[in-house]
């Protein structure tokens, strides 16, 4: 992956306001790429539900309404985004107050930059 990709999501990270962690994973929860801010926010939990996305997102297409694209949990203090990039996995973590719209509006820039990530996963 090369710096630009990178400094592309930390650019991201920047410009929405309340958002603390962009990840990108491939369809296990396998972590391929990770900004964040410093600050003192437990995450430590993100790997155990990160996986529970892909089992979430299949149930949920069962119900007959199609493919599922996002899934948007709120939670006390953040709320998690999550999109369904296949191969890719993108979670957002951001303040219980983030603009939920923004990171949804985020959705089509992200595709043109997600390509080489996605060739490095199917190549794997």
């Amino acid at each position: 992956m090369t710096d630009d990709i990178k400094k592309y999501f930390n650019g991201l990270l920047q410009k929405v306001n309340g958002l603390y962690v962009i990840q990108i994973t491939d369809r296990d929860g396998v972590p391929l790429l990770r900004v964040s801010h410093d600050q003192n926010v437990d995450f430590s939990l993100m790997p155990s539900f990160i996986p529970t996305f892909t089992t979430a997102s299949d149930q949920a297409g069962k119900l007959g309404l199609g493919r599922n694209k996002t899934i948007i949990s709120m939670y006390s203090n953040y709320q998690v985004v999550q999109m369904n990039k296949l191969p890719l996995i993108l979670t957002f973590v951001g303040a219980e107050d983030c603009n939920t719209g923004h990171i949804l509006a985020l959705e089509h820039q992200l595709d043109a930059h997600l390509e080489e990530i996605k060739m490095a996963v199917s190549e794997a």
